[in-house]
Parts: C-alpha cells; sequence; structure tokens
C-alpha cells in the first residue's frame, strides 16, 4: 500500500513539474494537475498542500540532477576554479528547462513566510543537497582550499550560487549567456580571493568576514 501512494504522488509531481514547464506557473492549478494525474483534487491536495509545496518538490528534484550532472563533470578535474566552473554550469542547464517562469517561483520564494524560501526550515532538504554539490567541488580540489575557510566555504558558494541564480532568473540574453559569462568571470575572482587568504594581513580580515557570518546565521 506504501509503495502505491509513494507511486501516486511521484505521478502527482512528475505532471506539475511538466505542467510548469509547458503551460507556465500561474496557469498551472491543482485541479488541472488532478485532472492530468489521474486521481482526484482531495487526493493531490493530500500528497501537496499547494502549488508551493510543489515548488519545494521541484527544488528537491532538481538538486538531485544538478548533483549527479555535477559529479559527472567534476570528473578528472583537480584545481578548484575548474570544478566551480562546472558545478555553476551544470546548475545552469538543469535550471534551465524553468526559465519561462523563474520570476514566478522569486515572487512566491521571496515572501520570509513562504515554505519555499531558500532559508525556510521547509528548504532544508534542498538546501542542504545543494550546499553538498558545493562542498564535492571543494573538497576534491587539489591543491586544497585555505584550511580555515574549507568548513565554510560550501555554504558560502552556495550564496553566491543563489546570486547567480537571481541573475539568471532575469536574464533576457539569448540561452542566458550572460549567465554564462558571469559564472566565467566571477569563478577567478572567487579562487583569486581565495589565494589571498593565505596573507598574513587578509588572514586576519577573512576571521572578521567568518565571524560576521556566523553571527549573522545563529
Amino acid at each position: 500500500m506504501a509503495a502505491k501512494s509513494e507511486q501516486t504522488r511521484q505521478r502527482v509531481a512528475d505532471v506539475a513539474l511538466r505542467m510548469f514547464r509547458e503551460v507556465g506557473f500561474e496557469k498551472t492549478t491543482m485541479r488541472a494537475i488532478a485532472a492530468e494525474a489521474g486521481v482526484s483534487v482531495g487526493n493531490a491536495y493530500y500528497y501537496f498542500a499547494s502549488k508551493d509545496d510543489l515548488v519545494q518538490e521541484l527544488y528537491v528534484q532538481v538538486q538531485a540532477e544538478h548533483a549527479a550532472k555535477a559529479n559527472e563533470a567534476l570528473e578528472g578535474l583537480k584545481d578548484l576554479g575548474s570544478r566551480l566552473k562546472s558545478t555553476l554550469h551544470t546548475g545552469l542547464d538543469v535550471m534551465a528547462p524553468y526559465h519561462q517562469f523563474g520570476a514566478d517561483f522569486v515572487a512566491t520564494a521571496i515572501r520570509p513566510t513562504s515554505a519555499v524560501n531558500p532559508f525556510a526550515g521547509e528548504s532544508t532538504a534542498a538546501r542542504e543537497a545543494s550546499v553538498a554539490i558545493f562542498r564535492a567541488a571543494v573538497e576534491g580540489s587539489s591543491p586544497p582550499a585555505p584550511k580555515k575557510l574549507r568548513g565554510e566555504l560550501p555554504e558560502l558558494l552556495w550564496l553566491a550560487y543563489m546570486g547567480i541564480a537571481l541573475f539568471w532568473v532575469y536574464d533576457t540574453s539569448e540561452d542566458q549567456r550572460g549567465t554564462r559569462k558571469l559564472v566565467d568571470g566571477v569563478v577567478p575572482l572567487i579562487t583569486r580571493g581565495l589565494s589571498l587568504a593565505r596573507i598574513p594581513g587578509v588572514n586576519r580580515m577573512l576571521d572578521d568576514v567568518l565571524n560576521l557570518s556566523r553571527s549573522i546565521r545563529n
């Protein structure tokens, strides 16, 4: 019985995500999702209380796909810059089918009380999955990232990725090439900044940045 229930839940989710891509977020209703999935409206609401819950499901699935593509792209790459570029570009690859309604996601997620706010408790699974992708990029690099930063760098990179994703949402260039250029330009700045972290004066400044980061997260 549990297996059948999970299959139904997955069918509802798959139909919703396909409809998001094909007709857009606003035009996709829970009633239309239920009809397409062959379940009652009540049954659809049993698995997903709202479209926000389905957006959360999308986030989780996108992170799983991103992790798989990033893992494949990282094979044979050692330097952190190349690993970061591959990780960021594969993230853009998996988001590409959803660009047309990315602004709808932002409008939904920007509310502080929204369950799909990337910092909300309900978003923990998707957030941690995304941070883990950047952790894999950092931990597999050679030479390694500065020891002081290694533990917190994946989350800081995830925050940078959130900024890139926001730029991507509003990027009207063909195939969002502007965002690709942004990635290719910002990664060298990150790696150069990390190399400076070994300089004593910069190292002390880095301590201040890390302490500030920790204080606002606690």
